[in-house]
């Protein structure tokens, strides 16, 4: 059987981790108890041996639709035949500490056999296991080091065989059966009751439409924005604050290629956008969870006052990256890796991203700590030295570092950030010597980046290509969006990297050398860049019109992945928290702006 499109999954979760359901009512990827523990599931990566939970009606010829319950993540599938309908219900348990996954499977009309297959595989599928049969179900224990122990329950009779729990069963119009899956090393273990179901539903169901009440976004495109932040809170992990950019690894970025990449840690750089997207939704309470991991990061900084890149959602420094190789990979797509090595590049971009949040938060939340200050002044400080170093950028190359215009850039937005702070609160520092950089970063930029030939700044020192990434200068206000220098740049991007509504990121083998093989398709959060540009340019309706053709490119629930394929196919991790984060930032401000003009 051939791997579905990475676009017929839809997401669940429970703040801990997530799960990605198909349309045809198999979960095919879990990492379990928590997003960046090895997976239970990885059916997506390896039909054999990566392990699924299938939930399914046998339905001759049955149509298969997808939907959330409405301000919710409760997700529902669909099976609908001329001789019957069927309907599964899934979610994840919202209680603090469940860990339970509560499948409900339904005969809206009709007699329907169905057929349930629960075959974990732990460990990455690197793990052997066994499995029991008990009172209400049956117990896989996994053998090895790191032992886990997962407890399946239902009142369905089962069968055991290959590790696997099976069933099949008939249910007439108006009938459920329940199965939930949960950590068999809780204490709070319940039964697959209907009682239990229908409490944990409607706990859930409450929980997701208080928190999405709480969003203060009454513009246009509300249903996508309202998807978009419940993506965001699904990805954000309730023991530490932190967020992970997507809860998948080992997705390829071009079907057979070598870019497969773990994107179940924290990113400074996305942490920092996504503080901004939920305070641009009323979420302080949330923006104050992260920048309390943020305060954390800071106060152990590295001996000289640098940051890493990204850290464990718990904070922790070392992601060692290692492959798979048992795994066939998506469609063929290998190596299948975890943990990732960028975490050790030097990459100025993140520092421009987390002051500009910084300064945002004691804005628009709360005023930060005088700790938080003296921490950020010795990192502040090390950007002063540092800002004219090659680096590996913010698309995290390994073909060599480069002087990217973009780490220029936002070294001097991290410099400029820290001004406005310091003077803002009366905070102790520098403020002449920065200032001093700040401006020396500006004219750096402006005679060594700039390509007068093109009329364009271009990627790195030397280079005569574009980079998306520069579609940041005026929404970070470095320049104006409608200064002559910028007008004339956005037509070069236009020109080198935009198609239609899709923008790459850059040209793999005619920018910067990436260090790897093969191709790429468009960038989704560029594309959300590029609509915001036109509209902060004043062209309103132009932007208007390819950011509404942007969200025609999301899935049949409203998810986004990192990169669309030349037919639009979703490609990448998924669902990738950065485009969402470029989504509603764009739908704020053109709503805002259409708005004020009437």
């Amino acid at each position: 059987m051939p791997h579905a499109p990475i676009d017929r999954y839809g997401v669940i979760g429970d703040c801990d981790t997530v799960a990605l359901v198909g349309t045809d009512g198999s979960i095919d990827f879990m990492c379990f108890p928590y997003f960046d523990s090895p997976s239970i599931f990885a059916r997506l990566l390896d039909e054999e041996k990566g392990g699924s939970f299938q939930l399914h009606p046998s339905l001759t010829g049955a149509r298969q639709k997808q939907l959330y319950l409405p301000d919710t993540n409760i997700l529902f599938t669909r099976f609908l035949a001329s001789d019957g309908v069927a309907e599964i219900s899934d979610f994840m348990d919202i209680s603090e500490g469940a860990h339970r996954l509560v499948r409900r499977v339904k005969t809206v009309r009709g007699e329907i056999p169905f057929r349930m297959i629960c075959a974990p595989r732990f460990d990455y599928a690197r793990a052997s296991h066994r499995v029991t049969r008990t009172s209400d179900g049956a117990l896989f224990v996994s053998e090895g080091q790191d032992r886990c122990a997962l407890r399946l329950r239902t009142f369905v009779p089962l069968d055991l065989q290959d590790g696997a729990a099976m069933a099949e069963f008939v249910l007439r119009s108006g009938n459920t059966v329940t199965f939930v899956l949960e950590d068999a090393a809780s204490d709070a273990g319940v039964s697959a009751d209907p009682y239990y179901a229908v409490r944990a539903f409607k706990a859930t169901h409450d929980f997701w439409r208080n928190w999405l009440a709480r969003s203060t976004y009454r513009g246009r495109w509300r249903e996508m924005v309202n998807r978009s932040a419940l993506v965001l809170k699904l990805l954000t992990s309730r023991r530490y604050g932190s967020l992970v950019a997507a809860p998948t690894f080992g997705l390829p970025e071009q079907i057979g290629g070598a870019r497969n990449w773990d994107y179940r840690y924290t990113w400074i750089r996305d942490g920092s956008f996504t503080l901004y997207g939920l305070m641009r939704l009323g979420y302080t309470e949330e923006a104050g969870a992260f920048m309390k991991w943020i305060e954390a990061r800071c106060a152990e900084l590295n001996p000289d006052g640098s940051l890493q890149i990204m850290y464990g959602i718990d904070g922790r420094h070392e992601l060692p990256e290692s492959s798979l190789d048992h795994l066939a990979g998506y469609m063929g797509s290998r190596p299948v890796r975890i943990g990732n090595a960028a975490s050790r590049h030097l990459q100025l971009d993140i520092y421009g991203e987390l002051m500009d949040s910084v300064y945002l938060y004691d804005k628009y939340g709360q005023p930060i700590s005088y700790g938080l200050w003296a921490d950020l002044r010795r990192l502040i400080d090390w950007v002063c030295r540092h800002w004219h170093e090659r680096d590996e950028g913010i698309w995290e190359v390994r073909g060599g570092n480069q002087e990217f215009l973009f780490s220029r850039v936002m070294c001097w937005a991290a410099i400029d950030r820290a001004i406005r702070l310091a003077r803002k609160r009366a905070f102790p520092g520098p403020i002449d010597e920065w200032r001093r950089t700040r401006d020396a970063i500006l004219e750096d930029i402006m005679t060594g980046f700039w390509d007068p030939r093109r009329r364009t700044f271009v990627q790195h020192k030397g280079a005569t290509t574009t980079d998306a990434a520069l579609l940041l200068m005026p929404l970070i206000k470095f320049i104006s969006p409608q200064d002559p220098l910028w007008l004339s740049t956005l037509a070069a991007i236009e020109n080198d990297l935009v198609d239609d509504s899709l923008v790459y990121r850059y040209r793999p083998g005619v920018a910067a050398h990436d260090g790897l093989l093969g191709g790429e398709g468009t960038f989704c959060i560029c594309s959300f860049w590029y609509a915001e540009c036109l509209a902060r340019g004043g062209d309103l309706q132009k932007a208007r019109y390819y950011f509404e053709k942007m969200l025609g490119y999301a899935n049949h629930l409203g998810l986004f992945p990192e990169e669309l394929g030349p037919a639009g196919e979703h490609l990448g991790n998924f669902p990738q928290a950065f485009t969402h984060i470029g989504l509603i930032s764009a739908a704020y401000y053109l709503d805002r702006e259409l708005s004020g003009r009437g």
